[in-house]
């Protein structure tokens, strides 16, 4: 059919994923959206994490949390850990954020599946940081204040 678009392919996505992290890691807020836009297009949707409010539009689920989190934080997808099956995708992701005068890594398990309308649903898993917890609660206070 005319219009008719298809999920991203794995090979798409893998370069998605190496984008993610570079892009981010180099603080390119502009590229890290082209990135983002090349794969997911439509509209965005995250439970970030799970068990919390959904999410829903890009500046929510992308934009926002990289002008949040970009300059304390920096991703390293865990060795052995990328998964691409079919047009979802799945990582241990390592979040070594720096605060308080030191660095620490958090982890989080994260999914994420692309639809062929260029939509995305996200869903991660990690240990939210408690009010009082520092830089890293304060970050939180902001993100989640119904925590």
């Amino acid at each position: 059919m005319a219009g008719e678009r298809e999920a991203p392919d794995a090979q798409r996505l893998r370069r998605w994923a190496e984008g993610y992290v570079a892009l981010w890691n180099a603080g390119d807020k502009e590229g890290w959206i082209r990135n983002w836009k090349s794969v997911a297009p439509g509209e965005i949707r995250m439970l970030d994490p799970v068990g919390t409010p959904e999410k829903r539009g890009f500046e929510s689920c992308c934009a926002g949390p990289f002008d949040l989190f970009q300059p304390k934080v920096r991703f390293r997808i865990h060795p052995g850990s990328l998964f691409v099956c079919g047009s979802e995708v799945a990582w241990l992701l390592e979040n070594h954020v720096s605060a308080d005068g030191g660095t620490a890594v958090h982890l989080s398990i994260e999914t994420y599946r692309f639809e062929p309308d260029g939509s995305c649903v996200i869903r991660t898993y990690y240990r939210v940081p408690q009010p009082g917890d520092g830089a890293l609660g304060a970050l939180f206070d902001s993100y989640l204040p119904e925590r």
